[in-house]
């Protein structure tokens, strides 16, 4: 036969099956990338290899993913679940509309934004960035915003992305010392809002350069409900919209924990090998948590714009604000692992819940994000604002925790 048939009935020779589709992203099957891939995957493995040994550096990452998984990604699904669960009662019984109704009036002047924005706000706060998406999918939502406001949506709801998790999460770490980190997180949150208002004002800046301040992002349909104004329920009687409440929230924790796993096993034992040292002994064993100390170094290399920008208590602590670039919930367990070894204090705890909340993994969600609100040719300005945005974050927390510190 000279035609291949298709299963939709449609027939398409031999000589055209091999052009590309225009709806698939297609590259030559050996192009450069191919060789600067394996070039960075044998440069890394081949540090690694020199410093611990080929077999202690492979034995490492994989006990570190390991304990990782057991005893950091288990407990951040926990309190995911927990979490959800409270986030959703909240929203079922009308706290957060309560909220939203006294906080939007603060919208316009912080933000440049409309007052339903801060529902974004919410609904990243008690889940994870892309929640955003949903909203801005409704037709309801988006008549409120002009066109050149709705891609700052990505910038705002990402400075929030797992702030529930992130502040619960850091505010029940376990210190030596016995110290507390319910103020530290809180003044984190307080550092996340300064750097949101950065990074939406500077997107903002650019995009009314693009679309100029007039045209509307969604046109005003008659049938449409006031979602300022009112909000949906579930079905049932108080106990049962109660119990689906707690339910359903706590589902979408579970969906959060399993969400991470990729990213802190990844992520975090990748940066935890390049921040750790050797074993006690001095050698290296393939024991979780073993590694080169590369990070530590770059930290005390640049420690003369660091100290005073973030005040870290040891250079290896910035390795958290890093990881966090790719993913939060890697972030926080690294977080951890730092206050149990003595290696961050309550003002670290501080510093690192702005800038994880801030940036809650924007390199690996803004991308998406951007795409999904047809915002893409506006990509690359979000992520400078919002490295921006983080910086401000870490270093707002910074300073208004000695501030307090001074006060107290």
């Amino acid at each position: 036969m000279s035609n291949r048939s298709l299963k939709n009935g449609e027939n398409i020779s031999p000589s055209n099956s091999s052009q590309p589709n225009s709806n698939r992203r297609l590259k030559k099957a050996v192009s450069l990338e191919g060789f600067v891939c394996l070039l960075v995957l044998v440069v890394f493995f081949g540090v690694l290899g020199y410093k611990m040994g080929f077999i202690n550096a492979i034995n490492t990452l994989l006990n570190t993913a390991h304990d990782l998984l057991m005893n950091t990604v288990f407990r951040i699904m926990a309190i995911a679940v927990v979490a959800g669960a409270i986030g959703s009662i909240l929203t079922e019984f009308g706290v957060i509309s309560l909220a939203n109704k006294i906080l939007s009036p603060l919208m316009e002047p912080l933000y440049g934004l409309p007052g339903a924005s801060v529902i974004s706000v919410f609904t990243t706060y008690l889940s994870d960035n892309p929640a955003v998406l949903t909203l801005a999918e409704d037709r309801r939502f988006r008549r409120y915003f002009k066109k050149y406001q709705l891609p700052a949506l990505t910038n705002l709801g990402t400075a929030f992305g797992m702030g529930l998790i992130v502040s619960i999460f850091m505010m029940g770490i376990p210190s030596p010392s016995g110290e507390s980190f319910i103020l530290p997180a809180l003044i984190g949150n307080i550092g996340a809002v300064i750097g949101s208002i950065v990074s939406v004002r500077l997107m903002l800046m650019h995009t009314k350069k693009v679309y100029g301040t007039e045209e509307e992002a969604e046109g005003f349909n008659g049938d449409d409900y006031d979602i300022v104004e009112f909000r949906e329920v579930r079905e049932g009687n108080i106990a049962e919209r109660l119990m689906d409440a707690m339910l359903e929230g706590g589902a979408s924790g579970v969906n959060v924990g399993v969400a991470i796993i990729p990213g802190v096993l990844i992520i975090c034992s990748i940066v935890m090998m390049l921040s750790n040292g050797p074993s006690e002994a001095g050698t290296y064993t393939g024991a979780a948590y073993e590694g080169i100390e590369l990070l530590p170094w770059i930290g005390e290399k640049l420690s003369f714009i660091i100290k005073p920008l973030f005040g870290f208590s040891s250079a290896a602590a910035i390795s958290v604000p890093i990881t966090a670039l790719g993913a939060a919930g890697a972030a926080i367990g690294i977080a951890a692992n730092m206050v149990r070894d003595g290696l961050a204090h309550g003002h670290d705890v501080a510093v690192f819940t702005a800038m994880c909340m801030c940036w809650s993994g924007y390199l690996s969600t803004h991308v998406a994000m951007m795409d999904g609100l047809n915002f893409r040719n506006l990509t690359g300005r979000a992520i400078f604002s919002h490295t921006v945005g983080g910086i401000c974050a870490g270093i707002a927390a910074n300073w208004i925790y000695k501030l307090i510190m001074i006060i107290m």
